[in-house]
């Protein structure tokens, strides 16, 4: 199938070469005003089309991306994001027609395309790291969805591909390029509630095992690519592979096999913020210990820090409380206590959290795209990602085994405790990862 299909994206793109070397040696000038010529664009590609690349893809676009190829092993969802891709760039142009985003079913052959500079990886946790680190090895510089990978392994894997290949590396945490956010974290890192004793951080609850029932397999789907790395086979369901149009968002979070439940998805945003405002992102907790029939989840740090997982109704929340004051952030919600620090004024001199400033960034895409430029980290550098995604799991983990658990966030493993470590990584079958 794929040596097929490549046959015919060939053929395709030698038809459309003539109009498309044109469109690309047209001068600046006549592009019209704010349009970055593709010579001078980043190519980007897309591995993995569903709901959340859309947005993503509306992003790259805004900012001066050049999306020029695609990937997805669900044949039907990309000649409807390839049109979406074509039209912002007819329209940009004031052209008829253009036909310059590439499609391919396996993401191996997209990567050997020498013209992509970056890719955008949007598919399911559990196909995060094979792809990540063959792109690392291709040369690519990489923006990955969170969470940053299904296991803890798997996320150092990533780190050491990446500065192994001296790539560029953000991960999709973008609350830390949205202002409510780094203003809870600049008034806590700057002390303005006083020492932090406690962090509440509401999202859900860990994942379930697999307990969905076989349905037929809809026509240009590659079931078995879909399943990927995973070693254990399960039948196809439409709520983990949604159809074009659905408008439900995939549910495969919520199976262990491939995500994390809400401790990750959510998670990676919310406990993401706290590591952040204790200046742990290359650190973690230390201590874990599930509450009562499994309810809740405490988390130790080794400077005295208590952050409890205590899911309760309504939107998601991170909360610092400290000795002198308290700092509550959701989506577009900043509280504080006393309420005259909502509207705080951060002095250049004080942006300094723990003897380090705390990175500004008010987009998280053309984060991304400077940092390709300048060869710098992004504000969710991949160590980042890997350090909130690990505390996620390992929040999972404490749920899954249901008693304490002792973390050395140095050496990454548990504290005398094999059935605990047997959990930070998964066999993966080399048949897609190869």
């Amino acid at each position: 199938m794929e040596d097929s299909f490549m046959s015919t994206n060939r053929r395709t793109f030698l038809k459309q070469a003539a109009t498309l070397s044109a469109f690309y040696i047209v001068p600046r000038h006549v592009l019209g005003r704010g349009f970055l010529p593709p010579s001078d664009q980043i190519a980007v590609g897309f591995i993995g089309l569903g709901k959340q690349a859309g947005g993503l893809r509306n992003q790259f676009l805004k900012n001066e991306a050049r999306v020029m190829a695609i990937c997805d092993v669900d044949q039907p969802k990309m000649p409807v994001f390839a049109e979406a891709v074509n039209k912002f760039y007819a329209d940009k142009a004031d052209k008829g027609s253009y036909n310059g985003c590439q499609q391919y079913d396996d993401y191996r052959t997209l990567l050997n395309n020498k013209d992509v500079d970056a890719v955008v990886i949007a598919t399911p946790d559990h196909w995060h790291s094979p792809i990540a680190i063959a792109a690392a090895k291709a040369g690519k510089d990489i923006y990955c969805e969170k969470p940053l990978s299904l296991t803890i392994q798997e996320g150092r894997d990533m780190v050491n591909a990446t500065r192994k290949y001296k790539r560029v590396f953000q991960t999709g945490n973008m609350q830390r390029s949205w202002k409510e956010f780094r203003q809870a974290v600049e008034l806590v890192r700057n002390g303005y509630i006083g020492q932090v004793k406690t962090i509440n951080v509401n999202v859900g609850g860990p994942p379930r095992d697999f307990d969905l029932t076989a349905e037929p397999i809809p026509a240009g789907l590659n079931w078995d690519a879909w399943l990927g790395p995973n070693t254990i086979e399960r039948p196809y369901n439409n709520v983990l592979d949604p159809a074009l149009g659905a408008t439900f968002w995939g549910k495969w979070r919520d199976i262990r096999d491939f995500g994390g439940g809400g401790m990750t998805d959510w998670g990676a945003h919310m406990f993401d913020i706290a590591q952040w405002g204790l200046d742990m992102d290359n650190s973690g907790p230390t201590e874990l210990v599930p509450g009562k029939d499994g309810k809740g989840l405490v988390y130790r740090y080794a400077n005295g820090v208590e952050m409890h997982h205590t899911p309760v109704d309504g939107p998601q929340f991170c909360q610092f409380i400290g000795t002198e004051g308290e700092v509550k952030v959701g989506r577009g919600n900043l509280t504080t206590t006393p309420v005259t620090l909502k509207d705080k004024v951060i002095g250049e001199s004080e942006k300094r959290g723990n003897g380090r400033p705390v990175y500004f960034s008010d987009n998280h895409y053309k984060d991304f795209l400077d940092a390709i430029r300048s060869r710098k980290n992004p504000i969710c550098d991949v160590e980042v990602g890997h350090r909130t995604a690990s505390v996620c799991t390992l929040g999972n983990i404490a749920y899954q085994l249901g008693r304490p658990l002792h973390w050395n966030p140095k050496k990454e493993k548990f504290e005398n405790d094999a059935d605990a470590n047997r959990l930070l990584s998964r066999p993966m079958r080399t048949k897609w990862t190869a």
